[in-house]
């Protein structure tokens, strides 16, 4: 069990190295209205180093709330718009037979970057999106006989548009359970929109500049790491995903599927990330409730039933988060 004194010094380390975060936000707020929420989001999986997927409708800012982020940072940054006929070779790269040497050469994809932003995933067909399998998983990619590492840290931040929009194609399981988060992203309040209005309106759109270096986002990625968990928070964090394997009476027949072991720690990940924004050296079951949603709600499978009774994993998730003793 760490001292009080170790906590209270984490908690100055935390107040001190998170202040880049407000350089961050402030370069945004040029550019994005509103959406601190998605906003907060996006800085939560860049500091645990977790892919983000966004859902929402067209026109909602997702794409430039992302481009705008990698603004914010002198890194890589490649945008790949995903279409019905883009093909794997198109993401990741090929091998290049030459007719002079014999040999093949090999010719990199856009994946190799610090940040991607796959724009519209679900638009292109599953063999390309499984494509991405590797690369987000093990941060390399294999082309013929040879793997090839990507650049660090390597993000990979995806838009999509709901699966009821028109050519649209469902995102396979096991590459939606790569993202630590997934955000709905919701339409602007009316003032909000007036302020759109009026900012992007005219002819002079504001932009982004860099405000931030690679190594200061190493240095706080280390210190989220060392954020204090106490044992009761990480036994909830457990208690929560395993509501989703065992669930209570009234919800079993709901959930077909609950949620792996990846969502434990990204569980853990997200919640001291979402406590370093917020200045504090040690998670609460509060940073636990706050990420849970976006980190469990495309982990967890609704059964027949819950669709027959138009329930979905957002609020069966509610339901389990109310079930589940708070320490």
């Amino acid at each position: 069990m760490e001292s009080n004194y170790d906590v209270e010094v984490l908690n100055e380390r935390v107040e001190r190295e998170s202040r880049f975060v407000r350089a961050i936000s402030e370069e945004l707020g040029k550019v994005i209205v509103g959406q601190h929420y998605l906003v907060d989001r996006l800085l939560i999986g860049l500091l645990c180093g977790g892919h983000v997927l966004l859902e929402g409708l067209p026109g909602l800012a997702k794409t430039l709330a992302v481009s705008s982020l990698a603004g914010c940072i002198r890194a890589q940054f490649k945008r790949i718009q995903f279409t019905p006929d883009l093909l794997p070779a198109d993401l990741l790269g090929t091998q290049i037979f030459d007719p002079k040497s014999g040999g093949f050469s090999t010719r990199k994809g856009p994946i190799f970057a610090n940040l991607i932003l796959a724009d519209e995933i679900n638009r292109a067909p599953a063999k390309v999106q499984s494509a991405l399998l590797e690369a987000m998983q093990e941060h390399q990619v294999t082309l013929g006989a040879e793997s090839h590492p990507l650049p660090e840290p390597f993000l990979v931040l995806a838009t999509q548009n709901p699966i009821e929009q028109e050519g649209t194609y469902p995102l396979p399981e096991a590459q939606v359970d790569r993202f630590m988060l997934k955000v709905k992203v919701d339409y602007p309040t009316r003032t909000e929109e007036k302020e759109i209005l009026a900012r992007m309106g005219g002819l002079d759109v504001p932009t982004v500049q860099p405000v931030i270096e690679l190594e200061r986002i190493f240095a706080a990625r280390q210190l989220v790491a060392e954020i204090f968990m106490d044992e009761k928070v990480k036994d909830y964090v457990i208690d929560l995903v395993f509501a989703t394997r065992e669930p209570e009476r009234g919800l079993k027949d709901l959930i077909a599927y609950g949620a792996s072991p990846r969502a434990t720690l990204y569980l853990a990940r997200a919640a001291r990330a979402h406590a370093f924004l917020r200045g504090r050296g040690y998670v609460t079951p509060e940073d636990v409730k706050k990420v849970g949603l976006d980190v469990l709600r495309h982990r967890v499978i609704v059964s027949y039933e819950a669709e027959a009774e138009n329930l979905d994993s957002d609020a069966i998730i509610r339901r389990l988060f109310d079930s589940v003793e708070v320490p």
